[in-house]
């Protein structure tokens, strides 16, 4: 129950009324007293336990049993048929003759105020793969220059405005889908020169991992989109999979180790200059690989999980 921060009494307290009264008989002015409230109040409450019992000591609903302005059954059948064929608030209301705010309260309480909830929910489809390099996963994530500790760590935002303009910079990740193991940089933009140099060296990082990779994921992003990305996977004979538009969950791997990139090293620590948060990436993300427990792995460490899949003593 939700009481009001100044309410006298609460269900505990009105038994304590009632005990007090009818079990050691205190005067129904002495227990009003010591409960702070009116003794006219005292005696509603005692009377609701004589014709209630403890459920009547409970808080009332103040919403009327009959209302005035209730929508029959069938307008409110109506509404959802006409919604189910798509059609809008607004429309919907002047074919019902009824005011917007009515027909929005009805669909917001039927749960179709939104449009995409007429779909079913497609079921959230989870794989991961058998070996390392059989897919990796590559993303960007903007990150905002840093010219001083912000308001994210301090709680401040005075002279945020002043600190505007400083730019943006990218963080590039891949990630293998059956290990999880992963390598990031921080480039200038998300260009395509940008993403085809990070390319390279992931596949080199990877490589020096004993990971071939086969296939590599990503958005459809103008730089994965571009002929030199194309031609170097091509080149390296490794097919390119791209997420279907809208659809981010696709890559959900590469996107939640985004998510925790975000929460354990970027906005982890109060950093002073984006030099420094760069500088801080390389132990992070080691540790990510080497030491951190991923649950998705039965808590063990990337390095670990790659190790094991390739047969080789840890």
């Amino acid at each position: 129950m939700n009481a009001h921060k100044n309410a006298r009494m609460t269900p505990f307290g009105r038994a304590l009324l009632v005990q007090r009264v009818r079990q050691e008989r205190w005067r129904v002015a002495e227990a009003a007293k010591a409960a702070g409230i009116s003794e006219r109040t005292a005696s509603k409450w005692l009377a609701r336990f004589r014709d209630g019992g403890e459920a009547a000591l409970h808080n009332k609903s103040s919403a009327p049993r009959r209302p005035a302005h209730r929508l029959a059954p069938e307008r409110i059948a109506h509404i959802a048929a006409l919604r189910q064929e798509r059609l809008s608030g607004p429309a919907i209301a002047r074919t019902v003759a009824l005011p917007r705010s009515t027909v929005g309260a009805v669909l917001r309480r039927l749960g179709l105020n939104r449009l995409r909830r007429l779909e079913p929910r497609l079921p959230a489809v989870r794989y991961e793969r058998e070996r390392p390099g059989e897919l990796i996963h590559i993303d960007t994530k903007k990150l905002g220059r840093i010219a001083g500790i912000g308001h994210r760590i301090t709680g401040d935002r005075t002279g945020q405005s002043a600190k505007r303009g400083t730019g943006w910079e990218a963080l590039h990740v891949a990630i293998d889908d059956a290990s999880r193991l992963a390598y990031t940089e921080i480039l200038p933009n998300e260009k395509k020169d940008s993403a085809l140099a990070f390319l390279n060296r992931a596949l080199a990082f990877f490589a020096r991992h004993g990971v071939g990779v086969e296939r590599v994921m990503t958005d459809n992003g103008a730089a994965y989109k571009s002929h030199v990305f194309q031609a170097a996977l091509a080149e390296r004979g490794i097919r390119h999979k791209r997420t279907k538009p809208y659809r981010p969950q696709t890559n959900g791997k590469a996107e939640r180790f985004i998510q925790t990139s975000l929460r354990e090293w970027i906005y982890g620590a109060a950093y002073a200059s984006s030099a420094e948060r760069s500088a801080a990436m390389k132990p992070w993300l080691t540790h990510y690989n080497t030491q951190r427990p991923h649950s998705a792995l039965k808590h063990q460490p990337p390095w670990q999980r790659l190790n094991n899949l390739l047969g080789n003593d840890t």
